[in-house]
């Protein structure tokens, strides 16, 4: 790789631009990501760091293994109360250690140089006490669902942090990433039952559809930073494919990721609501893809942000739904 870095046309950075990561720094303030608020509170400085609202993507899937348990074991408040709050603190700690690592990469990248820790919003020190906090949270909170998610929490929060550095070393961090969410899944499941799925190949029918399902739509976030990445020496299926060839893949993933949802239901024992949904959710799939081009990234935040928030809380609410009715 050469010297001169390269920065994406339109953005208005050149080579003479750079900032050296080893020095303070502070950068002047240009657009603000998507999924992000105005405001100067501590509150919110955090809220952004860890981009909370993106935890509608999985959350509604985390639920979506309790409501599949329910149909074996009794579900108590008390347990959707600690569910949730495993899920959001394991997310926040993988987020706020994902901003952490990356930070020096983020306040060279211009899509990413307005973060907290590149502006100086947040301190390294505040960013590592709420990981260290969350970290806390998330095992503390599965020691009190059951021995089984106490037991796997460690090994759990050690996977979802390592996705971070994941660019480093293989191509495919996207899979890393779907891995991660489909956690989610398996441990609402855990936290009811206490034990593996029965049918056993349950858990891996969920798992394997927010696996492609999260992996898929992680292709979509990283086609504007495909130069970026190659002049830095990071790795992504973009990087490795091209955004033609990416696209493609991401629809291959996608195209895995209803049957795998199908398969699940049918395990589960959810009825007609739930396929209706799973049918709306093929249909917002689609709508996605539409929205995402090589020679047009425009509606990128529509697809990424809206759409899977929305395709997430259809599936969990048409189960819900379905169990009830």
């Amino acid at each position: 790789m050469s010297g001169k870095r390269e920065y994406p046309r339109g953005s208005g950075r050149s080579d003479s631009d750079r900032v050296d990561p080893l020095t303070p720094y502070r950068l002047p303030l240009t657009a603000r990501e998507g999924q992000t608020y105005t405001g100067d509170s501590l509150f919110v400085r955090y809220i952004n760091f860890v981009k909370l609202p993106h935890t509608l993507f999985a959350l509604p899937f985390a639920l979506l293994g309790v409501l599949a348990a329910s149909a074996v074991a009794p579900v108590t408040a008390r347990m959707i109360v600690l569910v949730v709050l495993a899920f959001s603190s394991a997310r926040w700690a993988a987020m706020g250690f994902n901003r952490i690592v990356d930070r020096h990469f983020d306040a060279r990248n211009p899509r990413t140089m307005n973060r907290e820790l590149p502006q100086g919003r947040l301190s390294l020190g505040q960013a590592w006490i709420s990981v260290a906090l969350a970290g806390g949270l998330f095992i503390l909170s599965a020691a009190y669902l059951n021995p089984l998610c106490f037991l796997l929490s460690p090994v759990a929060l050690g996977w979802i942090l390592l996705y971070s550095v994941s660019k480093r070393f293989t191509w495919w961090p996207h899979l890393w990433l779907g891995v991660s969410l489909a956690i989610a899944p398996v441990g609402g499941y855990l936290a009811v039952t206490g034990r593996w799925s029965s049918p056993v190949w349950l858990l891996v029918a969920i798992t394997l559809a927010v696996a492609t399902w999260v992996a898929g739509f992680d292709i979509f976030y990283a086609l504007p930073d495909a130069r970026f990445d190659t002049a830095e020496g990071l790795k992504s299926a973009v990087v490795r494919l091209g955004e033609a060839r990416a696209i493609l893949l991401a629809k291959l993933l996608h195209g895995i990721t209803i049957p795998s949802l199908a398969l699940f239901g049918y395990g589960a024992g959810f009825g007609p609501w739930y396929y209706l949904g799973l049918i709306v959710a093929t249909a917002i799939l689609a709508y996605e893809h539409q929205l995402v081009r090589p020679d047009d990234l425009s509606r990128l935040d529509a697809a990424f942000f809206t759409m899977n928030g929305v395709m997430s809380l259809v599936v969990f609410g048409f189960a819900l739904l379905d169990r009830v009715m």
